[in-house]
């Protein structure tokens, strides 16, 4: 499922026009991405959490030439399945 998929989902579901879902659906996105930027740990109960990994900077690997290639310091999203999820899923 895409994002259009689950704005067309939830107007079908809620019986709002394709417009007021999309406003929806933008604000959570919106809101969740502020609070990662912000370092805060996002959990949905029986969803999952998101939270910010970071990572140093390491010596890596053109994987074309073999040359070694300095790897800057990064911060990356990471999504934790919760426990109610995975139990659904694998049914």
């Amino acid at each position: 499922m895409n994002k259009s998929e689950l704005i067309d989902a939830l107007a079908a579901q809620k019986g709002i026009s394709f417009k007021k879902a999309e406003e929806i659906i933008n604000t959570v996105f919106d809101a969740m991405t502020t609070s990662l930027i912000s370092g805060e740990r996002i959990e949905i109960r029986g969803f999952g959490s998101f939270v910010i990994k970071e990572y140093k900077a390491y010596t890596g690997r053109n994987p074309k030439t073999g040359e070694s290639i300095s790897v800057k310091p990064k911060k990356l999203p990471f999504f934790k399945v919760g426990k109610e999820l995975k139990e659904r899923v694998s049914l």
